[in-house]
C-alpha cells in the first residue's frame, strides 16, 4: 500500500511542479503543502496520517501564501 501512496504523491507533485507557471502563489502553497504534509503524516502514522496530513499540510500552506 505504501508504494501506491508514494507513487501517487510523485505523480501530484510532479503534476503540481509542471503547472506552476499558471498557477497563483496560493495554489502553489496549497498543494505543495498537502505533498509535504501527506508525506509526513504518512511516515508517522500510515494511511491514515497521510490523509490528516495532507490536509493539514494544504490548509497551512494555503494560509502561508496568502502573507
Amino acid at each position: 500500500m505504501k508504494k501506491y501512496l508514494a507513487a501517487a504523491v510523485a505523480a501530484v507533485s510532479l503534476l503540481g511542479l509542471g503547472g506552476c507557471a499558471t498557477m497563483d502563489r496560493t495554489t502553489v502553497g496549497t498543494v505543495g503543502g498537502a505533498v509535504v504534509g501527506g508525506v509526513i503524516g504518512d511516515a508517522v502514522l500510515g494511511t491514515p496520517g497521510a490523509i490528516a496530513g495532507a490536509i493539514g499540510g494544504g490548509y497551512l500552506g494555503n494560509k502561508a501564501a496568502k502573507k
